[in-house]
């Protein structure tokens, strides 16, 4: 049953991290860090941070809705959207670096999800509005980059090798997760904030096929980088328990 509120929304996300300790799975990964986002959002919506925290609020729940959908049907031998079948299937290897796993799932949920969520919160003439809130929620995840960046160098120490082959594991999560990320799905949301519902299928499926692409390339950079994040992952913890529960502190 889909959820209702952020607290019922922390409530399906803590049970995915906890399927994920019990069944030993990386799927915990991202799920960690995301019931950490949520739970800082919900805060800054309490807060008062946003301009209308009834639509804020909306949009948390029916974005986090579908990575939960996504989840529930992976898990199910059902098929999500091929952006997240990139990112679940991942997590089954374990050749891709902790961040690896967390910005594959952030390519799925923010390229693709959060163009969706913002335009089914605010379709038509109501999309222009939410704007300032929409950027307002980077603040959010700046104040979060710092933690994350400890908590994956804690269990990743090579992490720093990042430097010498494509940038700072914090820069990468900044660059990525609200520069180049959310301006895509701001593009996509306004893409189809005018059109009715039953008309997003082919906008939606040409954005899923390019998320899905992009995940395969995150995972998969090409021979050199790869060698250069197979150094990091002979350093990193195997202990998949004590990951998740790092990146849920």
């Amino acid at each position: 049953m889909p959820a209702k509120s952020i607290d019922e929304i922390v409530v399906d996300l803590t049970e995915i991290v906890e399927w994920a300790r019990e069944d030993g799975s990386r799927i915990g990964y991202f799920a960690a860090m995301y019931r950490k986002v949520t739970l800082a959002i919900k805060e800054a919506i309490d807060a008062g941070e946003f301009e209308d925290a009834e639509r804020m609020s909306r949009l948390d729940v029916v974005f986090a809705q579908r990575y939960i959908d996504a989840y529930r049907a992976f898990t199910a031998g059902k098929p999500p959207t091929d952006s997240w079948k990139v990112a679940l299937d991942g997590a089954g290897r374990w050749r891709p670096i902790i961040i690896q796993h967390l910005i594959t799932g952030m390519n799925a949920h923010i390229n693709l999800d959060l163009g969706i969520a913002a335009a089914t919160v605010a379709p038509g003439a109501e999309f222009a509005a939410l704007e300032g809130d929409f950027k307002r929620i980077n603040a959010v995840l700046s104040r979060l980059v710092d933690g994350f960046t400890a908590d994956v160098a804690e269990v990743s120490p090579w992490i720093g090798l990042l430097d010498r082959i494509g940038g700072r594991a914090d820069n990468i999560l900044i660059n990525f997760s609200i520069g180049v990320a959310r301006t895509e799905a701001w593009d996509l949301a306004g893409q189809l904030a005018p059109l009715s519902e039953p008309g997003w299928k082919q906008v939606v499926a040409a954005r899923d096929h390019w998320t899905a692409g992009f995940g395969e390339l995150l995972l998969h950079p090409g021979w050199l980088v790869s060698w250069g994040l197979f150094a990091i992952r002979i350093r990193e913890s195997n202990n998949i328990l004590r990951v998740i529960d790092v990146l849920s502190n």
